[in-house]
């Protein structure tokens, strides 16, 4: 995690280097995640991959001779919560988000983020949607539910072809999208 916050942050330079943000004497950054509720898991590993991020980036001079300072944004994975957060980093004109884990809330937010032009950057939300609405402001660093049930589809069937098999899911957004993608005729049994 540290390591792809590194990259985060160094695609950060590049779009201070366009606005207005780059005068500050620190440059606010954010994460935002589900720093409570029942995913807080995920959302510490996010604040300890970008303090450990910040902080080497910071001793090896900052980006763009600024030090960054980072805020965090607590979503609980709820998408009214996140909604909320989103506007509040936009009004507060932090740059870079790297958020949200979940795609129930990333995508939600990623509107008040385009609105308050934040780049944002999620590492856990896997949603197709999130990035096929051709927001100028989203990214992924994972893959999506439709590439990522298919490599699980194409395994099974490959290693289990002779086996009798049920997919299961938990009616989360993300259990969903991976139970019901709809299989192409590579993986379809024959």
């Amino acid at each position: 995690m540290k390591f792809a916050l590194r990259g985060y942050f160094l695609a950060l330079g590049a779009s201070l280097a366009l606005s207005g943000a780059a005068m500050a004497q620190d440059i606010s950054v954010a994460v935002v995640g589900p720093m409570t509720g029942s995913e807080a898991s995920f959302g510490q590993q996010f604040k300890n991959g970008a303090d450990l991020a910040i902080a080497d980036i910071n001793a090896a001079g900052g980006v763009l001779g600024k030090k960054l300072k980072l805020e965090v944004g607590d979503d609980a994975c709820d998408p009214k919560q996140a909604v909320s957060v989103a506007e509040k980093m936009a009004s507060a004109k932090i740059p870079f988000v790297v958020g949200h884990f979940c795609s129930s809330t990333s995508i939600p937010a990623s509107d008040a983020y385009a609105e308050g032009n934040v780049l944002q950057i999620t590492p856990g939300s896997t949603n197709p949607l999130f990035t096929e609405r051709g927001l100028w402001n989203t990214f992924r660093v994972c893959g999506r539910d439709d590439q990522q049930g298919m490599v699980a589809a194409a395994y099974i069937i490959k290693n289990y072809k002779t086996k009798n098999i049920a997919i299961i899911h938990d009616k989360t957004t993300y259990g969903k999208g991976l139970a019901t993608k709809p299989r192409t005729p590579s993986t379809r049994r024959a």
